[in-house]
């Protein structure tokens, strides 16, 4: 299987690099999909930490190409995905497709730009509560929810627990509710 992890700058570095280590534990292979070309920056909470090097721009990926996609949180990563409507686009093209989708911390940012959280339940960062809820989904303080194929966690302490659930939901593939959930009134 091969899986997109979409970040740019200012992602947290442990949640793209320990869901990177399970996805390459199974055999799969991951893929970072950026906004430019080149390295993006990690950070560790407000401090600098590693670059990672981009395989593949988000205007020249295609969910078509993936199995499932992360998406790691920190808080300017999502913010700045979130206004790129080809990453918007990417990110809802997996939903749309039926494929599992994992988003940890400020990562289901994106996925509230990409209107495919009306009537789904997860959880997040607690300050996405409220954008989460505007969308049309129910924010739970949970280590990990899964809700038909989207798994979601609220912060770097709940990676063992996330990093399971989305192996275990990638292992499972397309789910019908995933692709419910862009036409959910």
């Amino acid at each position: 299987m091969k899986i997109a992890f979409l970040a740019t700058d200012m992602f947290e570095q442990v949640e793209l690099t320990e869901p990177w280590k399970a996805v390459e534990a199974e055999g799969w292979t991951p893929e970072l999909v950026s906004l430019h070309e080149g390295e993006i920056q990690g950070f560790h909470h407000f401090d600098k930490a590693d670059t990672f090097k981009v395989e593949r721009t988000v205007e020249e990926a295609s969910a078509d190409d993936y199995d499932a996609l992360v998406l790691p949180g920190g808080v300017g990563n999502p913010d700045q995905l979130r206004t790129d409507e080809n990453a918007v686009a990417f990110a809802r093209a997996f939903f749309e497709q039926g494929k599992p989708v994992a988003a940890i911390c400020h990562g289901p940012w994106t996925l509230v730009e990409a209107g495919v959280l009306r009537g789904r339940t997860l959880t997040s960062w607690p300050s996405l509560q409220t954008d989460i809820r505007n969308a049309g989904a129910t924010w739970v303080d949970e280590e990990v929810h899964v809700d038909e194929g989207l798994v979601s966690s609220r912060k770097p302490d709940d990676l063992p627990a996330f990093c399971n659930k989305l192996v275990e939901e990638f292992k499972e593939g397309k789910h019908a509710g995933q692709k419910a959930s862009t036409e959910r009134a």
